[in-house]
C-alpha cells in the first residue's frame, strides 16, 4: 500500500491550487495566497512581505506554526492541520483600532453560519463557545499596513487543547470541521466586511453587529490595564473607536482601549 502524504487521515492538507482559483479571482479583493507547510509565523511573513512592497490582500496560511503569538505576546500552538493559521495584509485608510474588531466579527459571523455553533466574541476578538476560547486575532502595523492574524482550533481534540479553558469547532458539537469550507468562507466574510467598512466607514452596520455579537456586554468585568492597575465594573458598551466602556459602581464610564478582560461569575 502506497504511505499516506499525511499522517491523520482526519486532517487533510489544504489545496492551495483550489482555494487560489475559489478565492484569488480578477477584480476580487484578494490579490495572492501562500500555503506553507511549516512557518515559524504568519504574520512575521505576512509583515516581511508589506515591507517588500507586497500589495493589500496577501494571505498567508500556515498548515504548522512555530513561533506563533496572540494577545499579550501569548503563544499560540497547534498540531499540524488542526486548526487555521493565517494572516492577511490590509492597508486601511485610517482607524486601525477596528480592524481586529471587524475581524472578530467576520469570524464569529462565519463559526456560526458555517458550523451552527453558538459562538460569541469576548472583547476585543477571542472567540467563545460555552465559555471557552476557540479562536484569537492579533494585529499588528507595519508602516501604513495592518496584518491581522487569525488562528482557530478546528479539529483539536482535549488532550490537544493548549489549556484547560480552551476548545475547538470539534469538541464543541460544529456542523462543520473541514478547514477548506470554513477558510474560503471566512476571508470571504473578511473581505465583505473590510471593503464595506473601508470605503463608508460611518456608514455601515459594523459597531451594531460587533455588540450584537460581543458577549463581554452586560457582564460583569475586571480589567487589568496595561500600567498595571485593575478596572472593575459592568461593560456597558463599544464606543466609536472600539473602545470597551466600562461603567463603575459609581456609575462613571471608562473607556478601555486595551487590556486583559476577564468576566467575573
Amino acid at each position: 500500500m502506497r504511505p499516506s502524504p499525511y499522517s491523520d487521515l482526519d486532517r487533510p492538507p489544504l489545496s492551495a491550487t483550489r482555494l487560489r482559483q475559489a478565492l484569488v479571482t480578477p477584480g476580487g479583493f484578494w490579490t495572492e495566497l501562500l500555503v506553507k507547510d511549516e512557518t515559524g509565523s504568519t504574520n512575521a511573513d505576512a509583515a516581511a512581505a508589506a515591507r517588500a512592497g507586497a500589495a493589500e490582500g496577501l494571505i498567508v496560511v500556515a498548515e504548522r506554526q512555530t513561533a506563533g503569538r496572540g494577545r499579550l505576546d501569548r503563544q499560540w500552538v497547534s498540531p499540524p492541520r488542526a486548526g487555521l493559521t493565517l494572516s492577511v495584509l490590509l492597508k486601511p485608510p485610517s482607524r486601525y483600532q477596528w480592524l481586529p474588531l471587524l475581524a472578530g466579527v467576520a469570524l464569529v459571523e462565519t463559526v456560526r453560519r458555517m458550523g451552527d455553533v453558538d459562538a460569541v466574541l469576548k472583547w476585543p476578538n477571542d472567540l467563545l463557545i460555552d465559555g471557552r476560547k476557540c479562536a484569537g486575532i492579533l494585529a499588528e502595523s507595519v508602516g501604513g499596513s495592518v496584518v491581522l492574524g487569525i488562528g482557530l482550533n478546528v479539529t483539536l481534540r482535549e488532550a490537544e487543547l493548549p489549556r484547560p479553558d480552551a476548545t475547538s469547532l470539534l469538541l464543541a458539537g460544529s456542523t462543520c470541521v473541514d478547514r477548506d469550507p470554513l477558510l474560503r468562507a471566512l476571508l470571504r466574510t473578511l473581505a465583505d466586511r473590510y471593503v464595506q467598512w473601508r470605503d463608508d466607514p460611518e456608514g455601515n452596520d459594523l459597531r451594531e453587529a460587533y455588540r450584537v455579537h460581543c458577549g463581554t456586554l452586560g457582564q460583569e468585568v475586571r480589567v487589568a490595564l496595561p500600567d498595571g492597575t485593575q478596572l472593575a465594573g459592568t461593560a456597558s458598551d463599544v464606543d466609536g473607536a472600539g473602545r470597551l466602556v466600562v461603567t463603575g459602581p459609581d456609575g462613571a464610564p471608562t473607556a478601555v482601549a486595551a487590556g486583559d478582560i476577564e468576566h467575573v461569575r
